[in-house]
């Protein structure tokens, strides 16, 4: 009986400090667990069922609107609507990409900081990641809807941004063409289209959403699945030609942003890593919903005037094919270029200057670049 009533014990001691090894592991795994995993994602839309941003157009600073620059569209874009547009809203799950995986060794980016300000220096190839083809093949499926038929050019891409950025008195319209570069070297267009509709669902965009315009600089409208940390919380993925950032879609506790969340410019202040540094300071927000980034400017951004589009010394080789990437006569403003996108040499043209003044000419190329060119 004795010797029963010892197993019994040493038993019920084996069983006890099982279940005491069990909860001090499961006590360790969870002080050191973080609160809120970088994976736990909170999505508000529904990528099936987009907003359309048609006809979102404003002549002034709006919510979920792009103030744009430009106000008269000649049409271009997408030739025919993909069977993704439903009426007032577009299922980003079933639209189609343009075929091809092209690498880009050449590519080049760097971002140098100095006397208190950002040099944001490349060529507009996409750093770290590839391209579809482009011009679109004819028997891409992509060709029915879109047939791009641009090639993608190595560009001049140098900005000097100021390292500390302020708010203007008055916020300002969006040119067509570059309005920010992200942080793999790509630039940044508004959410518009040569015909002033929604980019992002009518255009159709390689696997990385990005595609050539008519001078071959690829770009982006909107949001890119190749921009690391596009998905991350409140992390820097670009810089707008005002200074300020260009943050990921999913704010500090992981919910999806939307245009609810912010401003009339798409964007909003809140603590970021700026420089090394936390820091409580505006920026801009990459959202699913249209506008998308940045639908005005809430700094001073930089003008063609003010834009250095020289390459600086160390990446000033010439391109094959590209009379844009030499010293040479000045390029013509981008909202010029893109008056002139879906034209013919010689049609009639028109397009609003950033200053607001309404200029009217013809598509010309002095410069091998068709552009609008005033009437005189």
């Amino acid at each position: 009986m004795e010797k029963f009533t010892d197993r019994l014990l040493f038993r019920a001691k084996k069983f006890f400090l099982l279940i005491f090894v069990g909860l001090m592991f499961v006590f360790s795994y969870m002080s050191i667990r973080p609160a809120f995993s970088e994976t736990e994602k909170v999505y508000v839309l529904d990528g099936s069922r987009l907003p359309l941003g048609d006809g979102k157009l404003s002549s002034g600073p709006m919510q979920g609107y792009v103030y744009a620059c430009q106000t008269h569209f000649h049409g271009g874009g997408a030739q025919h609507v993909g069977n993704w547009i439903h009426a007032d809203t577009w299922d980003s799950t079933q639209k189609i990409a343009v075929q091809g995986d092209v690498s880009r060794p050449e590519a080049v980016f760097r971002i140098d900081t100095a006397n208190g300000t950002r040099q944001v220096i490349g060529n507009a190839l996409p750093v770290g990641h590839t391209t579809g083809i482009f011009p679109v093949q004819n028997t891409d499926p992509a060709f029915t809807i879109d047939r791009n038929p641009n090639s993608i050019v190595p560009q001049n891409i140098s900005y000097s941004l100021s390292l500390y950025p302020s708010l203007a008195s008055a916020s300002s319209c969006v040119p067509m063409g570059i309005i920010g570069v992200m942080l793999d070297g790509v630039p940044l267009f508004n959410a518009l289209d040569a015909g002033g509709r929604d980019a992002v669902a009518h255009e159709v965009q390689d696997h990385c959403n990005g595609h050539p315009e008519r001078s071959g600089e690829y770009h982006y409208h909107g949001p890119s699945p190749c921009v690391k940390a596009e998905t991350d919380n409140n992390s820097l993925i670009g810089y707008a030609l005002d200074g300020f950032g260009i943050t990921s879609m999913f704010d500090e506790n992981g919910r999806e942003i939307t245009n609810a969340d912010l401003d009339e410019c798409h964007g909003r202040v809140s603590p970021i890593l700026w420089d090394g540094k936390k820091v409580t300071i505006y920026h801009y927000v990459m959202t699913r919903e249209y506008p998308y980034t940045i639908g005005c400017f809430r700094g001073t951004p930089l003008t063609p005037r003010h834009a250095s589009r020289e390459m600086p010394m160390e990446l000033s080789q010439p391109v094959m094919g590209n009379p844009s990437v030499r010293n040479g006569p000045r390029q013509p403003p981008p909202e010029a270029v893109q008056a002139c996108a879906g034209l013919a040499f010689g049609d009639s043209c028109g397009f609003t200057t950033l200053r607001g003044d309404i200029i009217n000419g013809v598509c010309r190329a002095p410069i091998d670049v068709l552009a609008c060119i005033p009437s005189r």
